[in-house]
Parts: C-alpha cells; structure tokens; sequence
C-alpha cells in the first residue's frame, strides 16, 4: 500500500508539473465553455434541508459536491476541523501543508480533520488533477460554482455546511487560507484547551472594525448598493479564525436569508450579527507578513503570507528546537 501511494503522489506530481507548464504555454485563462469537466467524477450527493426554515431561502446554497469526503468523521469524532480555502494550482502549498502544520496525525490523543476548499475550475485539465490528488489524499471537498475570488464566499459555506452536514459532532472548527502558518501547539493547547469543557457559539480571530471600501480600484471594493451601510459589523480576518462546531450549521442557516457579498470574512460578520455572536478578539491570530523568529513565533497562532518552501522550514525548526527556551 505504501509503495502503491508513492507512486501515485510521484505521479500526480509530474502531472501536476506537466499541466501546469502546459497551461500556462498553450491554454488562454478564459476557456470555460459551459461544459461539464467533472461529468465522470462519482458525485456525493446529499440534500440538506433544516426543518425550522419557514421562509423561502434568498440564497439557496444549492451546488452539488463534486468531491466530498462524507466519511472522515465516521470513526473517529474530530476534536478540532481545519478548512482551508485554497486554488487549483496551489498544490504545493497544500502538499506542504500537509507535511507540517495540517498533518492530521500531529497530536496523538487528539484527532484532527483537515479539508481543502475548492470550487471547480474553468480548466478540465486542472479539474482532474485536483480529482486524482483527491484519490490519493482524501482531503479535498469541491462544489460546482466556478473558482474565483468573488466566489470566497461560497467556499467558506461550502465549509460550513460540510461540517453542518458530515461533522456536526465535532468540537471546534478552524477556517484559514493556503499561504497562513498555523502554530497548532498554542491553538490548541492554548485556546482550544482539550482537557476543558468545549465552548458554544464561540468564535475568535482577529477582529476588524471597520466600513466598505468605495474606490473601485481597491480589492475590497464594496458597491453602495450592495452594501449601503457606512460600517461593517465586528468581523474576523479571513485569514484564520476559530469558532465551535455548532456555529457551522447556525452560519449556513442564516446565509440562506442573507444576502450574499463576495468579501468572505465580512459575509460572515453579517451572519454571526443576526446570530447575535459577538467575535473575541486574540491578539494570537496575525493577518500580515510577519519575519522569522523561533520566539516571535511561538507566541501566534497564524501568520499571513508563507510560501510552501518558507512552511517547510518554519516547521521543521520550530519542532527541532522545542527544547529550547526564549
């Protein structure tokens, strides 16, 4: 079995390598035509409904997985899920992710579920390069709205009601980007604290008050008339936040009545207002580029802006030295 997933993870790496030369050489970005690039995937199809919905949804989160792990928390209860919203061609943030902080086998005693969010892609190609490191990793979860940054938003739903729907038991989730360092020793020792009683409608990060953005040249830009309000409420960075598994289905029922803005970390601000959730402040969650230090890093639990390579050693420094005091 072993020797089978080396060779299919070499495989997948020369695809990947090939694919990607290949797009980037031949293919033009806009090539989608509307046709069904995951037509021959098996799709895992589940309906979700919640019973005390009168109303009729004004945004019906109604895509289908066309990748899912249904099964990951059958055996084992997750004390702790991690969803990590990245893109097609991020593989090696993901494989690396994978070989350090987001090892779902870190912490003995203490099960961990990691889940990669993706939509599908307007490349067939890339679509079925992210199928077979599906088929190898079992860590990836994909619905059918096309990939993008306006679409941010429906990931982090997509997460929610993943979670909502085959991981309700679990304790605490996790949502962060593909190019964030997580310091799982304080997050979860520190904060999330095993030995303690899990907390309910709870949700941390780093908090932004703030009010749209109306220069249309900005990233963030907010149009009036989707967003008239001058301020935003109380939201947390997208970068990494951390709520209690009963948040999930609370957040996707009330996205079904709220309308929907493309800026993920502010959407869900919204949301948790209705809910009547106030988000904690943690001074631990950093949402920008942050220099190494062994000691530095030790005190966060997030930093934005970590190439694969810069994982890599990060990780493998921090755990040798453990020993070592600041």
């Amino acid at each position: 079995m072993a020797s089978k997933v080396s060779c299919l993870y070499l495989l997948t790496v020369v695809c990947w390598a090939s694919a990607l030369w290949y797009l980037s050489v031949t293919r033009p970005t806009s090539s989608y035509t509307g046709s069904k690039p995951f037509s021959h995937l098996t799709v895992a199809r589940k309906n979700l409904t919640f019973g005390n919905i009168r109303t009729r949804p004004i945004n019906p989160h109604s895509f289908e997985f066309l990748i899912n792990e249904p099964n990951k928390c059958e055996k084992n209860i997750p004390f702790l899920v991690i969803l990590i919203s990245t893109t097609h061609k991020e593989f090696d943030a993901r494989q690396a992710i994978r070989e350090t902080w987001g090892d779902e086998n870190n912490f003995k005693g203490i099960k961990i579920a990691t889940l990669f969010l993706l939509g599908k892609n307007a490349d067939p190609v890339l679509n079925q390069m992210v199928e077979q490191e599906s088929q190898i990793f079992h860590d990836i979860i994909v619905e059918d709205f096309i990939d993008s940054y306006h679409n941010l938003t429906l990931k982090t739903l997509m997460g929610m009601r993943w979670v909502a729907t085959f991981c309700s038991k679990a304790k605490y989730v996790m949502k962060t980007d593909s190019d964030i360092f997580v310091n799982m020793d304080n997050l979860i020792y520190k904060l999330l604290k095993p030995s303690t009683k899990p907390r309910r409608r709870y949700f941390t990060g780093y908090v932004i008050n703030g009010g749209p953005i109306r220069d249309v040249r900005s990233k963030w830009y907010m149009p009036r008339d989707l967003y008239p309000d001058s301020n935003y409420p109380p939201f947390c960075s997208g970068t990494g936040y951390i709520f209690s598994a009963d948040v999930a289905e609370l957040i996707y029922k009330t996205s079904l009545h709220t309308r929907l803005l493309h800026l993920e970390d502010v959407y869900v601000g919204l949301c948790l207002r209705k809910l009547g959730i106030h988000p904690f402040q943690n001074s631990g969650f950093n949402h920008w580029k942050m220099a190494y230090s062994l000691c530095r890093y030790r005190r966060v639990i997030t930093v934005h802006q970590i190439s694969p390579e810069e994982m890599h050693r990060i990780w493998n420094d921090m755990s040798s030295k453990k020993h070592l005091r600041c």
